[in-house]
């Protein structure tokens, strides 16, 4: 029995936002139906796929990304519900609607416990079918940017990651040239630099000037996350998985579907993961935890770190393949002490957004206190200055002699420079210099090697 399409309708659909871009699949062994669907979405869709069984369709999943799913129940020797149940259990989270012509109350059940995301009745009008997809896309989006949200306490407005790479020097004007080239394109960046450069905000540059900015960014701090989760957090894991696994879980390479996934703190991936992540980069499909199927991704990589990677690889502490796939575009942000020109636009930038953030009235930013902010080689970089500028505000004024150490007088010598600011973090750390060789982004020897040449105190770790 054929049961066909009724009238269409020509009304307008509302909130179609993610349907110009969406790809999506159609199983239905009818081929009236599969026509119909697809003279109905081809034009309004990026892609639109269809096939007239679940063995097709699967080979499709396993090749690329999908959106969404539109689902008969009634197929040739099983059931949509059946299919879709096998699909969540491997891991499989995309979004489905199941569309049948004997539709009960038992069937509506099921169809909810198996993870379908919305019920359509046939026969059904166009108006139906494309309000049914345009809300499924909708709450897939919402879903993946509250997501987002929860994971940010603080997340800057589009655009505004643009307007803070500030600075008049070479070398900022160099970093804007290469997020204007790199931006369009969807190779792997590689962004290197101290801590508190602004190495998320280059990121996050990066992404609002790309063609898929209205998709999610989503950054990971890797080292953060705990050696024996990071693999579920990345790749999602499928119920029973692992003992805690009570149901099956998106990971974050899911959330950032279409977008980019912003991997902070690189170097600090467990060497097991690191090889877990080049196979993704080379495949571009993540295999969740406990499913024996891989699924296919659409995300575009930014990896950050303040650690000198090819030492790592030289100690055997970071793979050299990885290093490699991800050095496809480097982005280095040099310190503040480089380029002192930029101090002044920085503290201008800082004082007008914390005065707005504070509700407190800016303080004047004399000759004076930009001489002393020139001459201090700022250890914490932009942060750090960030920091100072918010104090200042809230104590009503910038202190005497300097921003919380003695003003130095500045040299040009590069050395000179290199040993005051380590010596200032050996200084901060108690000299410990494990510790500071990690805030440096040095290794332990390279850190004593210097000490040595400098005959500096004995170090107080152990």
């Amino acid at each position: 029995m054929t049961h066909g399409p009724a009238a269409s309708d020509d009304a307008s659909i509302a909130g179609d936002s993610w349907l110009a871009t969406a790809q999506i699949l159609v199983v239905d062994d009818e081929p009236g139906m599969r026509n119909f669907l697809v003279r109905t979405l081809a034009p309004r869709c990026a892609r639109v796929e269809a096939v007239g069984d679940t063995v097709a369709a699967g080979r499709l999943i396993e090749a690329s990304h999908f959106d969404l799913i539109i689902l008969d129940n009634i197929l040739g020797g099983r059931t949509g519900l059946a299919w879709l149940a096998e699909l969540r259990r491997d891991g499989l989270f995309t979004d489905v609607i199941l569309i049948t012509a004997f539709a009960d109350l038992e069937t509506a059940i099921e169809a909810v416990r198996a993870g379908a995301a919305d019920f359509v009745l046939k026969p059904f009008r166009t108006k139906q079918i494309l309000n049914a997809v345009v809300r499924c896309l909708d709450r897939a989006a919402l879903r993946r940017e509250n997501f987002v949200l929860r994971r940010q306490l603080t997340v800057p407005a589009r655009t505004q990651a643009v307007e803070r790479i500030v600075g008049t020097s070479p070398q900022m004007a160099a970093v804007r040239d290469l997020v204007v080239r790199a931006a369009p394109t969807r190779s792997t960046v590689l962004i290197t630099g101290e801590s508190g450069t602004a190495k998320e905000i280059t990121a996050r540059a990066l992404h609002e000037q790309s063609p898929f900015a209205d998709r999610p960014f989503v950054p990971v701090n890797c080292g953060a996350i705990a050696a024996d989760i990071i693999e579920s957090e990345l790749f999602g894991h499928v119920k029973g998985a692992f003992t805690s696994a009570a149901s099956s879980r998106e990971g974050l390479f899911f959330y950032a579907q279409g977008g980019t996934l912003f991997l902070d703190e690189i170097a600090e991936l467990p060497l097991a993961m690191q090889a877990k992540l080049l196979r993704v980069i080379e495949d571009r499909k993540v295999r969740p935890v406990g499913s024996d199927r891989e699924i296919p991704i659409d995300v575009r990589l930014i990896a950050a770190t303040n650690a000198d990677l090819p030492e790592r690889v030289a100690d055997g502490r970071f793979r050299a393949d990885l290093y490699y796939r991800l050095d496809v575009v480097r982005i280095h942000l040099p310190p503040l002490r480089e380029r002192v020109e930029d101090i002044e636009p920085f503290t201008r930038m800082f004082m007008d957004q914390l005065t707005l953030q504070l509700a407190l009235p800016p303080l004047p930013i004399s000759t004076s206190v930009l001489q002393r902010f020139e001459a201090y080689p700022w250890p914490g970089n932009a942060r750090e200055l960030r920091n100072r500028i918010e104090r200042a505000l809230i104590l009503g004024t910038f202190g005497e002699p300097g921003p919380g150490a003695p003003a130095e007088p500045r040299t040009d010598d590069l050395a000179d420079v290199e040993k005051r600011h380590i010596l200032r973090v050996l200084a901060a750390t108690d000299g410990n210099r494990a510790e500071a060789a990690r805030r440096l982004g040095v290794s332990r020897k390279t850190l004593d090697r210097k000490c040595a040449e400098w005959n500096a105190e004995p170090s107080l770790d152990h």
